[in-house]
Protein backbone atom coordinates (compact mmCIF):
# COMPACT_ATOMS: atom_id res chain seq x y z
CA UNK A 1 0.00 0.00 0.00
CA UNK A 2 1.26 3.49 -0.83
CA UNK A 3 2.44 5.73 1.97
CA UNK A 4 0.10 8.54 2.93
CA UNK A 5 1.22 12.14 3.35
CA UNK A 6 -0.24 14.64 5.80
CA UNK A 7 0.68 18.15 6.85
CA UNK A 8 0.27 20.13 10.04
CA UNK A 9 -2.27 22.87 9.45
CA UNK A 10 -0.78 26.13 10.81
CA UNK A 11 -3.98 27.22 12.56
CA UNK A 12 -1.95 28.86 15.34
CA UNK A 13 0.39 31.79 14.86
CA UNK A 14 4.16 31.35 14.90
CA UNK A 15 4.49 28.51 12.43
CA UNK A 16 5.82 25.06 13.24
CA UNK A 17 9.06 26.08 14.98
CA UNK A 18 9.68 28.01 18.18
CA UNK A 19 12.06 30.39 16.46
CA UNK A 20 12.25 34.05 15.55
CA UNK A 21 13.58 33.21 12.09
CA UNK A 22 11.42 34.86 9.40
CA UNK A 23 8.74 32.45 8.17
CA UNK A 24 6.48 32.73 5.14
CA UNK A 25 3.71 30.91 6.99
CA UNK A 26 0.39 32.50 7.92
CA UNK A 27 -2.25 31.25 10.33
CA UNK A 28 -5.42 32.95 9.09
CA UNK A 29 -8.40 31.25 7.48
CA UNK A 30 -7.48 32.65 4.06
CA UNK A 31 -3.89 31.43 4.44
CA UNK A 32 -5.07 27.97 5.37
CA UNK A 33 -7.52 27.71 2.50
CA UNK A 34 -4.62 28.47 0.17
CA UNK A 35 -2.35 25.88 1.81
CA UNK A 36 -5.10 23.23 1.76
CA UNK A 37 -5.66 23.69 -1.95
CA UNK A 38 -1.91 23.57 -2.60
CA UNK A 39 -1.54 20.42 -0.49
CA UNK A 40 -4.40 18.69 -2.24
CA UNK A 41 -2.89 19.47 -5.64
CA UNK A 42 0.55 18.37 -4.41
CA UNK A 43 -0.61 14.86 -3.45
CA UNK A 44 -1.21 15.18 0.29
CA UNK A 45 -4.10 13.04 1.54
CA UNK A 46 -4.50 14.33 5.12
CA UNK A 47 -4.31 17.59 7.03
CA UNK A 48 -4.02 17.71 10.85
CA UNK A 49 -5.56 20.73 12.55
CA UNK A 50 -4.05 21.52 15.95
CA UNK A 51 -6.07 22.16 19.11
CA UNK A 52 -4.97 25.08 21.24
CA UNK A 53 -7.02 27.57 23.26
CA UNK A 54 -4.34 29.42 25.24
CA UNK A 55 -0.84 30.32 24.06
CA UNK A 56 1.71 27.89 25.43
CA UNK A 57 4.90 28.42 23.38
CA UNK A 58 4.41 31.74 21.61
CA UNK A 59 1.32 30.77 19.59
CA UNK A 60 -0.56 33.90 20.56
CA UNK A 61 -3.44 33.41 18.10
CA UNK A 62 -5.34 30.17 17.61
CA UNK A 63 -8.20 29.06 15.35
CA UNK A 64 -10.41 26.22 16.63
CA UNK A 65 -9.79 22.97 14.76
CA UNK A 66 -13.27 21.61 13.95
CA UNK A 67 -14.65 24.97 12.88
CA UNK A 68 -11.69 25.61 10.60
CA UNK A 69 -11.89 22.05 9.25
CA UNK A 70 -15.45 22.73 8.13
CA UNK A 71 -14.24 25.78 6.23
CA UNK A 72 -11.41 23.84 4.62
CA UNK A 73 -13.79 21.00 3.73
CA UNK A 74 -15.93 23.41 1.74
CA UNK A 75 -12.82 24.69 -0.09
CA UNK A 76 -11.33 21.26 -0.99
CA UNK A 77 -12.45 18.05 -2.68
CA UNK A 78 -10.18 15.19 -1.57
CA UNK A 79 -8.20 16.23 1.52
CA UNK A 80 -9.09 14.27 4.67
CA UNK A 81 -9.31 16.63 7.65
CA UNK A 82 -8.12 15.44 11.06
CA UNK A 83 -9.49 17.78 13.75
CA UNK A 84 -7.69 17.61 17.10
CA UNK A 85 -9.85 17.61 20.24
CA UNK A 86 -9.12 17.88 23.98
CA UNK A 87 -11.57 15.55 25.80
CA UNK A 88 -11.26 17.54 29.03
CA UNK A 89 -12.85 20.58 27.40
CA UNK A 90 -15.69 18.81 25.54
CA UNK A 91 -18.41 16.20 25.98
CA UNK A 92 -18.11 13.31 23.49
CA UNK A 93 -21.75 13.73 22.41
CA UNK A 94 -21.04 17.29 21.32
CA UNK A 95 -17.95 16.25 19.38
CA UNK A 96 -19.72 13.25 17.82
CA UNK A 97 -22.28 15.65 16.39
CA UNK A 98 -19.67 18.17 15.26
CA UNK A 99 -17.59 15.49 13.50
CA UNK A 100 -20.68 14.03 11.87
CA UNK A 101 -21.51 17.49 10.56
CA UNK A 102 -17.95 17.82 9.26
CA UNK A 103 -18.34 14.38 7.66
CA UNK A 104 -21.51 15.58 5.90
CA UNK A 105 -19.91 18.83 4.71
CA UNK A 106 -16.83 17.00 3.41
CA UNK A 107 -18.70 13.95 2.01
CA UNK A 108 -16.84 11.49 4.22
CA UNK A 109 -13.49 13.20 4.78
CA UNK A 110 -13.65 13.80 8.57
CA UNK A 111 -11.22 12.35 11.12
CA UNK A 112 -10.37 13.11 14.74
CA UNK A 113 -7.14 13.31 16.75
CA UNK A 114 -7.66 12.74 20.47
CA UNK A 115 -5.25 14.86 22.54
CA UNK A 116 -5.25 13.78 26.17
CA UNK A 117 -3.52 17.00 27.19
CA UNK A 118 -0.12 18.11 28.44
CA UNK A 119 -0.73 21.84 29.07
CA UNK A 120 -1.94 22.27 32.65
CA UNK A 121 -2.40 26.03 32.23
CA UNK A 122 -5.02 25.52 29.55
CA UNK A 123 -7.24 23.46 31.83
CA UNK A 124 -6.77 25.77 34.80
CA UNK A 125 -7.44 28.79 32.61
CA UNK A 126 -10.91 27.47 31.81
CA UNK A 127 -11.60 26.22 35.31
CA UNK A 128 -11.39 22.53 34.42
CA UNK A 129 -9.69 19.94 36.67
CA UNK A 130 -6.20 18.78 35.77
CA UNK A 131 -6.22 15.00 36.13
CA UNK A 132 -3.27 12.74 36.86
CA UNK A 133 -1.45 11.44 33.78
CA UNK A 134 -3.06 8.02 33.52
CA UNK A 135 -6.47 9.40 34.43
CA UNK A 136 -6.28 11.70 31.39
CA UNK A 137 -5.81 8.64 29.18
CA UNK A 138 -8.64 6.77 30.92
CA UNK A 139 -10.87 9.74 30.20
CA UNK A 140 -9.74 9.81 26.56
CA UNK A 141 -10.49 6.11 26.15
CA UNK A 142 -14.01 6.59 27.47
CA UNK A 143 -14.39 9.58 25.15
CA UNK A 144 -13.48 7.43 22.13
CA UNK A 145 -15.78 4.60 23.19
CA UNK A 146 -18.74 7.01 23.42
CA UNK A 147 -17.88 8.54 20.04
CA UNK A 148 -17.83 5.14 18.37
CA UNK A 149 -21.09 4.08 20.02
CA UNK A 150 -22.85 7.21 18.82
CA UNK A 151 -21.48 6.84 15.29
CA UNK A 152 -22.25 3.14 14.86
CA UNK A 153 -25.10 2.11 17.18
CA UNK A 154 -28.78 3.05 17.23
CA UNK A 155 -28.45 4.41 20.76
CA UNK A 156 -25.55 5.01 23.13
CA UNK A 157 -25.71 3.42 26.57
CA UNK A 158 -22.48 4.11 28.43
CA UNK A 159 -21.55 4.06 32.12
CA UNK A 160 -18.03 5.26 32.79
CA UNK A 161 -16.14 7.20 35.41
CA UNK A 162 -16.06 10.33 33.25
CA UNK A 163 -19.01 10.09 30.83
CA UNK A 164 -22.49 8.64 30.83
CA UNK A 165 -25.09 8.34 28.12
CA UNK A 166 -28.64 7.15 28.62
CA UNK A 167 -29.95 5.79 25.35
CA UNK A 168 -28.73 8.82 23.43
CA UNK A 169 -29.59 8.66 19.71
CA UNK A 170 -27.36 10.11 17.02
CA UNK A 171 -28.76 11.01 13.62
CA UNK A 172 -27.66 11.26 10.95
CA UNK A 173 -24.88 8.72 11.12
CA UNK A 174 -21.59 9.62 9.42
CA UNK A 175 -21.19 8.74 5.76
CA UNK A 176 -17.79 7.36 6.74
CA UNK A 177 -17.10 6.67 10.42
CA UNK A 178 -14.29 9.15 11.26
CA UNK A 179 -11.02 7.33 12.00
CA UNK A 180 -9.52 8.04 15.41
CA UNK A 181 -5.91 9.22 15.64
CA UNK A 182 -3.92 9.68 18.85
CA UNK A 183 -0.37 10.21 20.05
CA UNK A 184 1.48 9.72 23.32
CA UNK A 185 4.58 7.77 24.29
CA UNK A 186 3.71 6.53 27.78
CA UNK A 187 2.47 3.05 28.61
CA UNK A 188 -1.01 4.45 29.18
CA UNK A 189 -1.00 6.06 25.72
CA UNK A 190 0.17 2.88 23.99
CA UNK A 191 -2.35 0.72 25.82
CA UNK A 192 -5.18 3.10 24.91
CA UNK A 193 -4.12 3.08 21.26
CA UNK A 194 -4.06 -0.71 21.24
CA UNK A 195 -7.59 -0.92 22.63
CA UNK A 196 -9.55 1.82 20.85
CA UNK A 197 -7.67 4.00 18.33
CA UNK A 198 -7.22 3.47 14.59
CA UNK A 199 -3.98 5.40 14.09
CA UNK A 200 -1.02 5.97 16.40
CA UNK A 201 1.03 9.15 15.88
CA UNK A 202 4.67 9.17 16.96
CA UNK A 203 6.84 12.18 17.72
CA UNK A 204 10.05 12.52 15.72
CA UNK A 205 12.52 9.73 16.43
CA UNK A 206 15.24 7.49 15.02
CA UNK A 207 14.47 4.48 12.84
CA UNK A 208 15.18 2.18 15.80
CA UNK A 209 13.02 4.30 18.07
CA UNK A 210 10.09 4.15 15.66
CA UNK A 211 10.55 0.42 15.14
CA UNK A 212 10.35 -0.22 18.88
CA UNK A 213 7.13 1.76 19.25
CA UNK A 214 5.49 0.10 16.25
CA UNK A 215 6.39 -3.40 17.47
CA UNK A 216 5.17 -2.68 21.01
CA UNK A 217 1.82 -1.11 20.07
CA UNK A 218 1.18 -3.69 17.32
CA UNK A 219 1.77 -6.54 19.77
CA UNK A 220 -0.60 -5.00 22.30
CA UNK A 221 -3.27 -4.39 19.64
CA UNK A 222 -3.00 -7.99 18.42
CA UNK A 223 -3.90 -9.17 21.92
CA UNK A 224 -7.27 -7.44 21.41
CA UNK A 225 -7.64 -8.80 17.88
CA UNK A 226 -6.95 -5.36 16.42
CA UNK A 227 -4.51 -3.69 14.03
CA UNK A 228 -3.39 -0.07 13.95
CA UNK A 229 -1.77 2.17 11.39
CA UNK A 230 1.21 4.36 12.27
CA UNK A 231 2.13 7.95 11.50
CA UNK A 232 5.40 9.77 12.21
CA UNK A 233 6.01 13.47 12.74
CA UNK A 234 8.72 15.06 10.60
CA UNK A 235 9.84 18.62 9.96
CA UNK A 236 10.88 18.74 6.31
CA UNK A 237 13.69 20.86 4.85
CA UNK A 238 14.37 20.09 1.19
CA UNK A 239 16.96 22.13 -0.67
CA UNK A 240 19.15 21.65 -3.75
CA UNK A 241 22.07 20.44 -1.61
CA UNK A 242 22.30 18.77 1.78
CA UNK A 243 24.49 21.63 3.04
CA UNK A 244 21.82 24.20 2.13
CA UNK A 245 19.21 22.18 4.01
CA UNK A 246 21.48 21.78 7.04
CA UNK A 247 22.17 25.51 7.05
CA UNK A 248 18.45 26.24 7.20
CA UNK A 249 18.23 23.94 10.23
CA UNK A 250 21.18 25.71 11.87
CA UNK A 251 19.52 29.07 11.21
CA UNK A 252 16.21 27.93 12.74
CA UNK A 253 18.02 26.82 15.90
CA UNK A 254 20.23 29.93 15.97
CA UNK A 255 17.13 32.15 16.03
CA UNK A 256 15.24 29.95 18.50
CA UNK A 257 13.26 31.78 21.19
CA UNK A 258 14.93 30.47 24.38
CA UNK A 259 12.21 31.72 26.72
CA UNK A 260 9.44 30.08 24.70
CA UNK A 261 11.39 26.84 24.23
CA UNK A 262 12.18 26.62 27.94
CA UNK A 263 8.54 27.33 28.79
CA UNK A 264 7.42 24.57 26.47
CA UNK A 265 10.04 22.20 27.88
CA UNK A 266 8.93 22.82 31.47
CA UNK A 267 5.28 22.17 30.60
CA UNK A 268 5.75 18.96 28.61
CA UNK A 269 8.35 17.46 30.89
CA UNK A 270 6.20 18.27 33.93
CA UNK A 271 3.36 16.37 32.24
CA UNK A 272 5.63 13.44 31.37
CA UNK A 273 7.08 13.20 34.88
CA UNK A 274 3.54 12.59 36.11
CA UNK A 275 3.33 9.25 34.30
CA UNK A 276 4.12 6.11 36.37
CA UNK A 277 7.27 5.46 34.32
CA UNK A 278 8.15 9.16 34.73
CA UNK A 279 8.49 9.59 31.00
CA UNK A 280 6.50 11.31 28.31
CA UNK A 281 6.71 12.09 24.62
CA UNK A 282 9.52 14.59 25.21
CA UNK A 283 11.45 12.77 27.94
CA UNK A 284 14.65 12.53 25.89
CA UNK A 285 14.33 15.79 23.94
CA UNK A 286 17.10 18.37 24.16
CA UNK A 287 16.82 22.11 23.48
CA UNK A 288 17.38 21.75 19.74
CA UNK A 289 14.77 18.99 19.47
CA UNK A 290 12.18 21.13 21.21
CA UNK A 291 12.58 24.04 18.80
CA UNK A 292 10.28 21.92 16.62
CA UNK A 293 7.68 21.13 19.22
CA UNK A 294 7.02 17.52 18.21
CA UNK A 295 10.68 16.54 17.77
CA UNK A 296 10.34 16.81 14.01
CA UNK A 297 14.05 17.37 13.33
CA UNK A 298 14.86 13.92 14.76
CA UNK A 299 13.08 12.10 11.94
CA UNK A 300 15.73 13.25 9.50
CA UNK A 301 13.78 14.54 6.50
CA UNK A 302 16.44 17.18 5.89
CA UNK A 303 18.54 17.22 2.70
CA UNK A 304 18.01 16.90 -1.03
CA UNK A 305 14.76 15.56 -2.46
CA UNK A 306 16.49 12.23 -3.18
CA UNK A 307 17.83 11.92 0.37
CA UNK A 308 14.47 12.75 1.89
CA UNK A 309 12.66 10.27 -0.38
CA UNK A 310 15.14 7.53 0.58
CA UNK A 311 14.58 8.26 4.26
CA UNK A 312 10.80 8.06 3.76
CA UNK A 313 11.15 4.68 2.07
CA UNK A 314 13.24 3.50 5.04
CA UNK A 315 10.41 4.56 7.34
CA UNK A 316 7.88 2.67 5.25
CA UNK A 317 10.06 -0.44 5.48
CA UNK A 318 9.65 -0.57 9.28
CA UNK A 319 5.86 -0.23 9.15
CA UNK A 320 5.15 3.51 8.92
CA UNK A 321 1.92 4.23 7.03
CA UNK A 322 1.80 8.04 7.08
CA UNK A 323 4.31 10.91 7.14
CA UNK A 324 3.04 13.98 9.01
CA UNK A 325 5.01 16.95 7.69
CA UNK A 326 5.73 20.46 8.88
CA UNK A 327 7.54 23.20 6.97
CA UNK A 328 9.28 26.53 7.52
CA UNK A 329 7.77 28.40 4.57
CA UNK A 330 4.32 27.03 3.82
CA UNK A 331 3.94 29.43 0.89
CA UNK A 332 6.43 27.46 -1.17
CA UNK A 333 7.50 24.35 0.76
CA UNK A 334 4.20 22.44 0.44
CA UNK A 335 4.22 22.80 -3.32
CA UNK A 336 7.94 21.98 -3.57
CA UNK A 337 7.47 18.81 -1.51
CA UNK A 338 4.68 17.72 -3.82
CA UNK A 339 6.70 18.44 -6.95
CA UNK A 340 10.08 17.07 -5.85
CA UNK A 341 9.63 14.47 -3.11
CA UNK A 342 6.28 12.73 -3.46
CA UNK A 343 6.92 11.66 -7.10
CA UNK A 344 10.31 10.24 -6.08
CA UNK A 345 8.68 8.28 -3.25
CA UNK A 346 6.08 6.88 -5.66
CA UNK A 347 8.84 5.85 -8.10
CA UNK A 348 10.78 4.11 -5.34
CA UNK A 349 7.63 2.37 -4.07
CA UNK A 350 6.87 1.14 -7.61
CA UNK A 351 10.44 -0.12 -8.07
CA UNK A 352 10.31 -2.02 -4.78
CA UNK A 353 6.95 -3.52 -5.68
CA UNK A 354 8.25 -4.65 -9.07
CA UNK A 355 11.34 -6.18 -7.48
CA UNK A 356 9.28 -8.08 -4.91
CA UNK A 357 6.92 -9.32 -7.61
CA UNK A 358 9.83 -10.69 -9.66
CA UNK A 359 11.26 -12.44 -6.61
Amino acid sequence: MSLKFAYWVPNVSGGLVISKIPQRTGWSYDDNVRYAKQAEEAGFEYALLQTRFIASYGAENQLEAITLAAGLAAATEKLKLIAAVLPGLWHPGTIAKALTTLDQISHGRAAINIVSGWFKGEFHGFGEPWLDHNERYRRSEEFIRVLKQLWTEEESHFRGDFYRTNGAPHKPKPIVVPPVFQGGNSSAAREMAARVSDWYFMNGNTIDGFRGQIEDVSKQAAAYGRELKFGVNAFVIVRDTEEEARQVLRDIIHYADPEAVDGFRSQVQFAGQASPEREGMWANSNFEDLVQYNDGFKTGLIGTAEQVADRIIALKAIGVDLILTGFLHYEEDIRAFGEKVIPLVREKEAALHSASTVL
